[in-house]
C-alpha cells in the first residue's frame, strides 16, 4: 500500500500558498482606488465570512469523506451524478483560470525585474501587445510546474513549504517597513465609492481566497487525522483575509492615493518607499510576489489534477483522464491536459488576468453554492453519518454559507454592480458546453459498455442452455 505524503505543515502551507497567490502583489493598487483602504479590508472581511462558512462546510464534509475529489464526493452523495458534475466541472474551471493566470502573470513578473526581455513583436489582442520572448517565458514556466507536479505531491510539498516561508516574511517586511516609515495621513479616502466600490473588491475575493479547497482533493493524499484536517482548512482561510487585509493597510501606509492612481505594482513600489527608496527592496517583495506564483500553481495543479482524476474515475470525463503514473502514483494525464489548455493563456496576453479572475470566481462561488447546500442535504439525509470533525451550529453555517454564495452570484449577472464582461461570460460558456461534449461522450461509452457486455453474457447463456 502507497504512504500517504503530506502532513500538517504540507497541507497548511499547500491551501496558504493557494490562497495567498500573486494578487496581493499586482492588484494591491486596484482594491484600495476602488474601494479605499478600509473600505478594501472590509470587502476582503465579507468576503472572507462566506469563504469562512464554506470553508466550515468544507471542513466537516472533508472529514466525513476523506478521499480524492472533495466537492465531487459531497454533491453526488447528496445530490447525484449531474449535480457532481456541475459542481466539480465549475470549481475546474475556477483551478484552470487560477494556474493559467499564474502563466500570464509570470513573464510580467520578469518584465518588472528585467524591463529589457521583451523581444519580437507578434501581435496585439485587444489592446495588449503579445511578445515571443515574453509568451516563451509563459509557456516554459508553466510546463516546468507541470513536471514537478508530474513527479509526484511530495516534491510540490516541499517546494510550497520553502515558497510559503519566504512569502510570509516579505509580507511582515513590508508592514515592518510600512509601520516605521509610513503615515495614516496617506489614508485620505479610507472608503471610495461607497457600497459599490466594497461591492467591486467584495466579488474578486472568491478568485483570491480560493485554495482552501484544494485539501478536500487531495485528501486520500494526506497522513493526517481527520478531525484535524478540517481545522487546518478552516486556519487556512483565517491566516489568508488577515493576510490580505495586512497587505493593504501596509501599501496604504507608504502610498498615497495619487501614487497608487499610477502605480503599475503597488506592493512593490509601497516596499520601495518603505524602505527609504531602495529599489533593492521593492525587488525583494516581487521575488516573494514570484513565491507566491509558485505556490499558487503548485497548490491548483494538486487540486485541479486529482478534481479531473477523480471525475474520469467515476465516469464523468474520458477514461484515459483516470491515468496514474505507476511510480509516483501521480494523474499523468490529467496533469498533462491541464498544461496543454493552460500553456495556451500567455498567447492573448495580460487582459487575460482580468478575465481569468472573474470568470474563475463565478465558477468557484456556483461550485461552492452546491457544496453549501450538499452540506445541508446530508445533514438532514444522513444525520448519523461519522463526522469527525462537526461544525457547531451546523444548519446555521450551512444556510449561511448558501445565502452568502448566492448574492455572491447574483453580483456577477449583467446589470449588476460587478456584471461580467462578453469576454468572461464566453470563458464561462465554452468551458460549460465543453463539459456538456466530454459527459455526453463518457455516458455513451458507459452505454455502449453495458450493451457490449449484455450481449456477451446473452451469448453465454444460449451456449449454455444449447449444451443442456
Amino acid at each position: 500500500m502507497k504512504k500517504k505524503g503530506l502532513g500538517k505543515l504540507d497541507a497548511i502551507t499547500l491551501a496558504f500558498g493557494a490562497m495567498i497567490g500573486w494578487g496581493w502583489v499586482v492588484m494591491s493598487g486596484e482594491w484600495i482606488t476602488k474601494a479605499g483602504t478600509f473600505g478594501a479590508i472590509l470587502a476582503f472581511i465579507l468576503g472572507g465570512i462566506m469563504v469562512l462558512f464554506v470553508g466550515k462546510v468544507y471542513a466537516e464534509l472533508t472529514s466525513a469523506m476523506p478521499r480524492n475529489g472533495g466537492c465531487q464526493e459531497f454533491s453526488k452523495r447528496a445530490f447525484g451524478k449531474k449535480a457532481s458534475f456541475i459542481c466539480t466541472w465549475s470549481m475546474i474551471l475556477g483551478y484552470i483560470a487560477v494556474i493559467a493566470f499564474e502563466a500570464v502573470a509570470f513573464p510580467s513578473v520578469l518584465q518588472y525585474l528585467f524591463p529589457g526581455y521583451v523581444k519580437g513583436y507578434m501581435y496585439t489582442v485587444n489592446g495588449s501587445d503579445i511578445y515571443v520572448t515574453w509568451v516563451l517565458v509563459g509557456v516554459i514556466s508553466s510546463l516546468s510546474v507541470a513536471a514537478v507536479n508530474y513527479f509526484g505531491t511530495k516534491n510540490v510539498a516541499l517546494l510550497q513549504t520553502a515558497c510559503t516561508l519566504i512569502i510570509a516574511a516579505v509580507g511582515l517586511a513590508l508592514m515592518g517597513g510600512s509601520a516605521v516609515n509610513g503615515s495614516m495621513a496617506n489614508i485620505d479616502a479610507p472608503v471610495v465609492n461607497g457600497a459599490a466600490g466594497i461591492i467591486t473588491v467584495a466579488v474578486m475575493t472568491p478568485f483570491m481566497l480560493m485554495g482552501f479547497d484544494v485539501i478536500p482533493q487531495a485528501a486520500g493524499e494526506m497522513n493526517i487525522p481527520y478531525k484535524k484536517i478540517g481545522k487546518l482548512l478552516v486556519l487556512s482561510v483565517v491566516m489568508a483575509i488577515f493576510w490580505y487585509a495586512m497587505i493593504i493597510f501596509g501599501v496604504s501606509l507608504s502610498m498615497t492615493s495619487g501614487e497608487l492612481a499610477v502605480s503599475g505594482m503597488a506592493s512593490a513600489d509601497a516596499m520601495q518607499k518603505a524602505y527609504m527608496g531602495s529599489a533593492i527592496a521593492s525587488k525583494v517583495l516581487i521575488m516573494g510576489g514570484i513565491c507566491g506564483i509558485i505556490t499558487s500553481w503548485n497548490s491548483f495543479y494538486v487540486g485541479c489534477s486529482h478534481a479531473i482524476c477523480a471525475m474520469a474515475e467515476e465516469g464523468m470525463l474520458p477514461s484515459f483522464l483516470a491515468k496514474k503514473h505507476k511510480k509516483y502514483g501521480t494523474p499523468v494525464n490529467a496533469i498533462l491536459l491541464i498544461a496543454a489548455v493552460t500553456s495556451l493563456a500567455p498567447f492573448l496576453g495580460e487582459n487575460m488576468l482580468t478575465w481569468l479572475s472573474n470568470a474563475g470566481a463565478f465558477a468557484i462561488v456556483i461550485a461552492y453554492f452546491l457544496v453549501s447546500a450538499s452540506f445541508i442535504k446530508l445533514r438532514r439525509k444522513e444525520p448519523k453519518m461519522e463526522r469527525p470533525y462537526k461544525v457547531k451550529y451546523g444548519m446555521f453555517t450551512g444556510v449561511a454559507a448558501v445565502v452568502s454564495c448566492g448574492i455572491m452570484l447574483f453580483m456577477y449577472i449583467p446589470g449588476a454592480p460587478a456584471a461580467m464582461s462578453v469576454y468572461e461570460w464566453s470563458i464561462v460558456l465554452l468551458w460549460a458546453a465543453l463539459g456538456v461534449v466530454f459527459y455526453m461522450a463518457a455516458m455513451k461509452k458507459q452505454r455502449v459498455g453495458v450493451v457490449y457486455h449484455t450481449k456477451r453474457l446473452m451469448v453465454k447463456q444460449a451456449v449454455f442452455m444449447g449444451m443442456k
